[in-house]
């Protein structure tokens, strides 16, 4: 897991930058969601975890990291905690990016390189957590939101500055880097050949122990393998849903209030007398009145338009008065006097003169009050149910926040408490594999994972999950039961961690074998001979033959690509190299039997390898400049410290 933490961290242009601006980073909220990004674990501030020249790393800015970063990781994989991560070195990758950037931007002042107020002003202003629904930035926004995080001005605009000369010192090295063509060429047939190759699998479970482990062995592997046995966090959630419906007794319009309405909506009830048509517009008199003409003979209007280089436009109804306020009244006398199908004479408009074809008419007589009273009233009735269920779902938020638990909202609605089994944070049912939580609760989990132990609150629903065709969805819910990630009692998981032993145990073995296979090999010996010697039935020998292309194809693409089938590609010719399979499951020994190098014959291809390299080149330049200046300013790290914002955030993250 601790490859894919620094995959999702790791930095594109160099250390130093990785956590370039770690104030902003925090400050984009994981996509504006504010929860168990406000406090740092029961951290007090101010004390330094690491000194680099004369400015330090303090444990506030430290721990604020550690949580950006498990809220980006959890966007991966929702299951993870900060237990985990800290376990699996997280915090100490998290530590050494934040050394870097401050070491970059320290010497980046000793040497002159600022960033000035204009600049700062100008990232600020682009943060989308700052900006309001215009898509600006609101300074009433950037305010509520510092206050939240606890935050200053003075260290936010710090903390972009270090990112900002962080940035001035390292992106120089990105650019004009230049490989030579010939080693260009040379790796781009690199990228066309073809490696053949021999892989042995030695599983784990053929080289297991025999005998049982006894009691003792087990405890001390246990404990020396705690975090293979954690267990993710589990809540437990219940829930009631109700749409609509639950609004009862709402008061029927009235004809006062019907007589109002029509009266407001006289314009829909009137008469109607409207026109669709088809318009071509010309600049003089003389244009118009020889298309109308050629349309008079029997030409249509769009053919006659085409001729000329023009197009006549179909538009849609018009009532005389928006022809007349449009264009002029002219124009709208003449359209109101065609029959349809025909062309109106020509008349001139602001625009030019308009030749315009009648295509439809739609004609509605007045729809008095008596004929219409039944469509007012359903409308009405609508809107006021609308509003008293927007004012029953202020009344739930009053309601919780006066004390009411969500068996008793849930009582007033008329509406049913479910309860969830355990789930964890991806929605899936602990314990079960392959069921999950309720579909009405996949919109509200995250918050669910975040918010505090029966604390109800309401959220609106996708519309047919809780709630007639029609209507909104709605729930109250909340969390009754949290079981932080923790390892498993050993009681409880003994024959879990007695395979799990066996496996190690046979691993270990595995490993062994497949290093005399390797021994033997490079002895003289042939594969076929090393592998008898073993003295285990192994898996049949597989031939693997792959183009380099093949491989960069499927690893763009997302697909897996087997390990042995990737150690090919990093061998030479007839070697032979031993690899874990990973997760204690065995090893593989493969021998690489021969190398087809690709053939070059196209220019452009040399040219984008040249680019290629010059950009690898540009990162090797910026990684050797950010262990140069952290050498060069001095880095020195407070153990105890750094232990204690650990053993803090281990602490308070199994609820993260």
């Amino acid at each position: 897991m601790i490859s894919f933490f620094r995959n999702v961290l790791n930095s594109k242009i160099g250390a130093g930058i990785a956590l370039a601006v770690l104030v902003l980073i925090t400050l984009a909220f994981v996509g504006g969601d504010l929860t168990g990004m406000s406090d740092s674990g029961g951290i007090s501030a101010g004390k330094a975890v690491a000194t680099v020249g004369k400015d330090e790393v303090d444990e506030n800015e430290l721990a604020l990291a550690a949580k950006s970063a498990l809220s980006r990781v959890q966007a991966q994989d929702p299951t993870m905690t900060m237990k985990v991560l800290i376990a699996q070195g997280g915090l100490e990758q998290v530590l050494d990016e934040l050394i870097d950037r401050t070491a970059t931007a320290f010497f980046g002042k000793k040497i002159g390189v600022v960033a000035g107020d204009r600049l700062i002003d100008s990232e600020i202003a682009r943060i989308p957590a700052f900006q309001g629904v215009d898509g600006k930035f609101d300074q009433a926004t950037f305010r509520q939101l510092l206050a939240q995080q606890g935050l200053s001005e003075k260290s936010l605009r710090e903390d972009i500055a270090q990112g900002l000369i962080a940035q001035q010192l390292m992106l120089p090295a990105q650019f004009g880097t230049t490989m030579s063509s010939f080693a260009a060429k040379r790796y781009a047939a690199l990228l066309d050949e073809n490696r053949a190759g021999t892989v042995v699998a030695l599983p784990s479970e053929l080289f297991a122990p025999t005998n049982a482990p006894s009691d003792a062995e087990l405890q001390a592997f246990y404990k020396s393998h705690t975090n293979a046995f954690i267990r993710p966090e589990r809540r437990v959630i219940r829930f009631a849903a109700f749409g609509e419906s639950a609004v009862k007794d709402v008061a029927a319009p009235n004809d006062a209030d019907v007589a109002k309405r029509y009266q407001a909506d006289a314009a829909l009830y009137a008469a109607q007398d409207n026109r669709k048509i088809t318009q071509l517009i010309v600049p003089t008199e003389a244009a118009a009145k020889a298309i109308a003409g050629e349309v008079a003979k029997g030409k249509t209007l769009e053919a006659a338009a085409q001729e000329k280089g023009l197009s006549a436009a179909k538009l849609e109804f018009f009532s005389k008065a928006q022809l007349s306020s449009q264009f002029s009244p002219a124009v709208a006398d003449a359209v109101f006097a065609a029959p349809v199908g025909k062309l109106a004479a020509p008349q001139k408009s602001a625009l030019g003169w308009h030749l315009i074809r009648v295509e439809e008419e739609q004609k509605k007589p007045e729809r008095p009050l008596a004929a219409v009273k039944d469509e007012i009233v359903s409308k009405l009735t609508e809107e006021k149910k609308r509003s008293a269920f927007t004012d029953l779902l202020a009344k739930l938020e009053d309601e919780f926040s006066n004390g009411a638990s969500l068996v008793e909202v849930a009582k007033s609605l008329g509406a049913t408490v479910q309860t969830t089994a355990p789930i964890t944070a991806n929605g899936q049912v602990y314990g079960k594999p392959g069921e999950t939580a309720p579909a009405v609760l996949q919109t509200v989990l995250k918050t669910a994972f975040a918010m505090d132990q029966e604390k109800p609150q309401t959220a609106q629903v996708t519309k047919d999950e809780a709630a007639p065709a029609g209507q909104n969805g709605f729930i109250v819910y909340d969390v009754t039961d949290i079981t932080p990630s923790a390892p498993a009692p050993f009681k409880e998981i003994a024959n879990d961690v007695k395979a799990a032993w066996a496996l190690d145990k046979g691993d270990v073995a595995a490993k062994a074998a497949a290093l005399q296979v390797q021994t033997q090999v490079r002895g003289g010996k042939t594969l076929e001979q090393a592998i008898a010697a073993i003295g285990k039935t192994l898996p049949p020998v597989q031939q693997v033959s792959m183009s380099r292309a093949t491989l960069t194809a499927a690893l763009r693409s997302g697909r897996q690509v087997p390990p042995p089938v990737s150690l090919m590609f990093h061998m030479a010719k007839g070697t032979v190299k031993v690899q874990s399979a990973g997760r204690d499951r065995g090893w593989f020994v493969v021998a690489l039997k021969d190398v087809v190098p690709g053939k070059v014959e196209s220019a452009q291809l040399v040219e984008g390898t040249q680019r290629e390299l010059g950009g690898q080149l540009g990162q090797a330049y910026t990684d050797a400049l950010g262990k140069a200046i952290r050498k060069e300013v001095g880095v020195k790290r407070y153990d105890k410290a750094i232990a204690a914002v650990r053993d803090q955030l281990a602490g308070a993250g199994s609820a993260e």
